[in-house]
This record gives structure tokens, C-alpha cells and sequence, in this order.
């Protein structure tokens, strides 16, 4: 992929409210991939179980989704984004999901992006739909 563009969404992820609030790391990026990793803090365990909430996991899940959509230079947004919650992580747990590009067109893009913890439990599973509106990425 492109240098100057695989910096640039490096650079606006670090930046990006949601994620810092939730402290995801952008750790991998390449053409039509992505891994982000965060920790389930405490503050996280906030379902009516004590256990991590799915609306935590699902950030993550779109946060890999949105930076490997990107890859190719120009603004793409979701369509549809289908989450299947395998296990409730751990307190504690560091999180991974990855996204990976399975198909493209000239105006969408098809997504598997999987959530596991350290140990390889796969904790949740993903297919998403992104839009590719041709449009050059705005922090270029």
C-alpha cells in the first residue's frame, strides 16, 4: 500500500475521539487490512452482568472496519455491518480484531473482521459492507 497513506491513517487514528477514549491502538495496517488492539478496562464492564458491553466490542470491530476501508486512499463508509458476539472476554483482556478485505467492486467493498483475545479465543465475528465513495481521504 501506499506510504503516505498508510501514515496518514496511522496518524488521524491516533487522533480519532472514540478511539482514544477507548484506548485503541492502530497496530497493523496494509492494503485492505487492519489490526486494532484495546484493552476491557473496568470502565467497560458496564452490561447488566458486569461483563465487558457489546457496544465496546463493536468499536473496536468498527474502528478496524473504518481503518481498512481506507487503505486505498479514498472515503469509504458502512453500509452494513453484521456482528455475531461468540464469548464474553474477561475483565482485563487485551482485544484484537482484524479486518480483512474479501471483496471489492468499483462502488463497494466486502469485510470479515474477526475479534479474538490474547489466548486466540475468537470472542466475535463480523461481515461488513463499506460504500467506496471515490472521494480522496480529507487528511491526506
Amino acid at each position: 500500500m501506499n506510504a503516505r497513506i498508510r501514515e496518514a491513517i496511522f496518524k488521524a487514528a491516533q487522533k480519532e475521539p472514540l478511539a482514544v477514549t477507548f484506548g485503541m491502538t492502530l497496530v497493523e495496517l496494509g492494503d485492505g487490512f487492519s489490526a486494532v488492539e484495546m484493552l476491557c478496562r473496568a470502565d467497560m464492564m458496564d452490561n447488566l452482568f458486569g461483563r465487558t458491553h457489546g457496544g465496546a466490542i463493536y468499536s473496536l470491530i468498527d474502528e478496524a472496519f473504518e481503518t481498512a476501508a481506507q487503505t486505498d486512499g479514498t472515503v469509504c463508509v458502512a453500509l452494513n455491518v453484521n456482528v455475531s458476539y461468540v464469548v464474553s472476554p474477561e475483565p482485563g483482556s487485551t482485544l484484537r480484531a482484524e479486518a480483512k478485505r474479501i471483496s471489492q467492486t468499483r462502488k463497494t467493498a466486502g469485510y470479515e473482521i474477526r475479534v479474538s483475545d490474547r489466548a486466540g479465543t475468537l470472542v466475535a465475528n463480523c461481515q461488513a459492507t463499506a460504500y467506496r465513495t471515490g472521494k480522496p481521504l480529507p487528511f491526506l
